[in-house]
C-alpha cells in the first residue's frame, strides 16, 4: 500500500506555519508497513484543492489529509473531496446533533455557520471528534481495474489529528507485508560531505537499510531506514548499519536519536563523579541554558558565568571561576571578534577551550562567516564536545 499525505491551508504554503502533522502521520504509517511516497501541501483554493485530490487519489492507496475542516469559507476540504469524486454534499444527522452538543456543554449557542461541519460527500461515513467541532471523513475510492483509495480527512489541529488517527482511521488499516523501523545516529566534528565520504557506499541508492544524511546547526543525523519482513530483520539491519557507521567515523558519532551533546556530557560526567563549570562571552549565554535542562545536570554542572566582555584571557578568567566552584573542569567560550577577508568577506573569530582543575588547558579558535545565531551554537557545541571527546580519552588511558 502506497500512501499520500496532504496538508491543507495558506497558512502553511505561504510560510506562515510550519506543517508538523505529515511528519507524524508518515512515521504512524511506517510503524504498521505502509510507506509514504508523496507529501503534498496546497493553499486554501477550491480548484487547486480539487486536482491534489484526484491526482493523490489516482497514485496513491491511502490518501491522509489534515486541514479545511473548519466553519469558515476558507475551509474546503469537504466541498473539493465531493466535487473530486463528483458526488454532492449530504447532511449527516448524528454529527450536526454532536456539534450542537459541544457547544452547549460549553454554554454557546452553535453559529449557524457550523452547520456546514455536518455536510458530508455522498456515500461518506463521518469521524467522530470528541475534542472539537470538525468531523472527520472516510472515504472509499473505486477504481476500475484496481484496488479502491481510501481517503481519511482529519481536522488541522494537531490534538484532534492525532486522537482521530488512533481511535478511527488507523484501526481500519491493514498492516503492509513489510515492516518499517527508524533510527538515527547523531554526529559531530565533520561536514556533511565529508562525513558522507568516510561512509562511502553505505549512503548510496538502493542501499539496505537506507542510510540518508541532514545537517542541523553542526551536527550531522544519519537516519537509517530498514525494512523487512520481521521486526527482528529490521533490527538487524539497523545494528549491522550502525556498527559499520561506528567503525567509519569513530568518536564522530556522539549519540542516537533524539540525544544531543548536552546529554552525553551530563551522562559521562556523573558516572564519573565529576563536575564542570562555564564560561561564556558571545554566546548569550546558550551552553549554560542548554546543561540546564538536562535531567541529571544538577549533580555535575556547577554553574556557569556570562560575559558582555572578557576583561582578561579566557583562560584567566576560567581558572578564577575554577578556583569559584571548584569544578574539575571550565569550558570557555569567547570573545567572538569579527574581521574581513582580502576579498572584504566578513567573517568572525571565537575562541573555546577547556581548562582542567590541575591547571591544563586547550584551546581553539573557530572561524566562521554566515548566520550569527549559526555561529554561537556551532560554538556551545565545540566546547561541550571538547570536553566529551577529554572524558572518552580519559576512559581509554586507563584501559
Amino acid at each position: 500500500m502506497i500512501a499520500e499525505i496532504v496538508a491543507i491551508g495558506t497558512e502553511i504554503t505561504s510560510g506562515a506555519k510550519l506543517d508538523t502533522n505529515s511528519q507524524w502521520l508518515s512515521l504512524q504509517l511506517a510503524d504498521i508497513g505502509i510507506s509514504t511516497h508523496f507529501h503534498t501541501t496546497v493553499a486554501d483554493e477550491m480548484q487547486s484543492n480539487v486536482e491534489v485530490f484526484r491526482i493523490a487519489m489516482n497514485r496513491a492507496d491511502l490518501v491522509l489529509v489534515t486541514g479545511g475542516l473548519g466553519p469558515t469559507l476558507d475551509d474546503l476540504t469537504r466541498e473539493a473531496l465531493a466535487e473530486a469524486v463528483f458526488v454532492g454534499l449530504e447532511l449527516d444527522a448524528a454529527s450536526l446533533e454532536q456539534i450542537e452538543k459541544f457547544f452547549d456543554r460549553r454554554g454557546r449557542e452553535m453559529p449557524s455557520r457550523n452547520r456546514i461541519q455536518a455536510m458530508f460527500p455522498a456515500g461518506a461515513v463521518a469521524l467522530a471528534n470528541p475534542i472539537g467541532t470538525a468531523p472527520g471523513i472516510w472515504m472509499e475510492q473505486v477504481r476500475p481495474g484496481r484496488s479502491p483509495c481510501f481517503i481519511a480527512a482529519m481536522p488541522g489541529v494537531p490534538s484532534e489529528m492525532k486522537r482521530m488517527f488512533f481511535e478511527q482511521v488507523r484501526p481500519q488499516l491493514h498492516a503492509g507485508p513489510v515492516v518499517i523501523r527508524r533510527a538515527r545516529l547523531n554526529c559531530f566534528g565533520l561536514g556533511e560531505s565529508n562525513t558522507e565520504e568516510l561512509l562511502g557506499d553505505i549512503t548510496a541508492r538502493g542501499h539496505d537499510p537506507e542510510v540518508g544524511i541532514t545537517a542541523h546547526d553542526a551536527t550531522i543525523t544519519l537516519r537509517i531506514v530498514a525494512q523487512g519482513n520481521t521486526e527482528k530483520e529490521c533490527q538487524q539491519k539497523i545494528q549491522s548499519a550502525s556498527l559499520q557507521i561506528r567503525e567509519k567515523l569513530g568518536d564522530v558519532v556522539f549519540g542516537v536519536e533524539d540525544e544531543e551533546l548536552e546529554h552525553i556530557v551530563v551522562r559521562e560526567l556523573d558516572t564519573r563523579n565529576l563536575t564542570f563549570a562555564s564560561v561564556e562571552c558571545g554566546t548569550c549565554g546558550l551552553l549554560s541554558e542548554h546543561v540546564a535542562h538536562v535531567h541529571g545536570a544538577a549533580c555535575c554542572y556547577r554553574g556557569g558565568l556570562v560575559l558582555p566582555a572578557m576583561t582578561a584571557s579566557p583562560v584567566t578568567i576560567a581558572r578564577q571561576f575554577s578556583l569559584q566552584t571548584d569544578a574539575d573542569f571550565v569550558l570557555f567560550i569567547g570573545p567572538e571578534t569579527y574581521s574581513t577577508d582580502t576579498d572584504e568577506h566578513a567573517f568572525s573569530e571565537i575562541c573555546i577551550g577547556l581548562l582542567e582543575k590541575e591547571g591544563a588547558f586547550e584551546q581553539d579558535v573557530l572561524k566562521w562567516s554566515g548566520n550569527p545565531a549559526f555561529t554561537r551554537s556551532r560554538a556551545m557545541k565545540s566546547a561541550l564536545n571538547l570536553l566529551r571527546k577529554k572524558l572518552l580519552a580519559t576512559v581509554k588511558s586507563k584501559k
